[in-house]
């Protein structure tokens, strides 16, 4: 079963690809990172598993993961959809601005998870509200401009779209109390931005 409107094929590829990009991961992980609801997002992976493009390990430990034709099949499909759509310069413009912004995001995190008391570093334990507030509207300044570059990867290849809803989503959950959605779980902002950056460099077949 697939979501309404979606053909089962594009539904494929849309798991496939968000298992290229997260790696290792549970159903609920796969479902948050395509915007399909799990019983979809399941059937998508079962579909695939046949196909011998996934697999599967149980336990608590466990999850879906790309085999090797997977992560082959993957790369054929999105190195044509990039062509297809002459989207090349505009994803790899796009990419140049994500490169300025990454350092900060990798600065904020820290500032995020250590702060100094009597200037010795520190972990920081969320025990005073006015720091972390201070973070998080860095974080906010960041978003803003991070918006900029989503919006062009957007308009090169919607499926960058999906991107742009998940950080922000991370960003008011985090705002609102939640704050394990900045930079400590599997659907934190830090997560889904990393997600971005793999999904970047296998869209454009830049090696790690």
């Amino acid at each position: 079963m697939t979501g309404a409107g979606t053909p089962a094929a594009d539904t494929g590829l849309l798991v496939l690809h968000a298992l290229r990009c997260g790696g290792h991961s549970g159903l609920a992980r796969v479902a948050a990172a395509t915007g399909l609801g799990e019983s979809d997002a399941e059937s998508a992976l079962i579909d695939l598993a046949v196909a011998g493009l996934v697999t599967h390990e149980a336990g608590g430990f466990g999850g879906w993961g790309l085999t090797a034709d997977g992560r082959l099949a993957d790369a054929e499909r999105i190195t044509g959809e990039l062509e297809a759509a002459g989207a090349r310069t505009a994803v790899t413009a796009a990419y140049d601005g994500f490169l300025v912004l990454n350092p900060e995001l990798l600065d904020l995190c820290t500032a995020w998870q250590l702060r100094s008391v009597d200037g010795v570093m520190t972990v920081n334990d969320h025990s005073d509200p006015s720091y972390d507030a201070r973070v998080l509207d860095r974080f906010a300044g960041f978003d803003r401009r991070a918006a900029v570059v989503g919006a062009d990867l957007s308009a090169a290849l919607p499926r960058f779209g999906r991107y742009r809803t998940r950080l922000a989503g991370a960003l008011d959950r985090a705002a609102s109390g939640e704050l394990e959605h900045v930079a400590d779980s599997t659907v934190s902002y830090h997560t889904v931005w990393a997600e971005l950056h793999e999904d970047l460099l296998a869209t454009l077949g830049i090696p790690r």
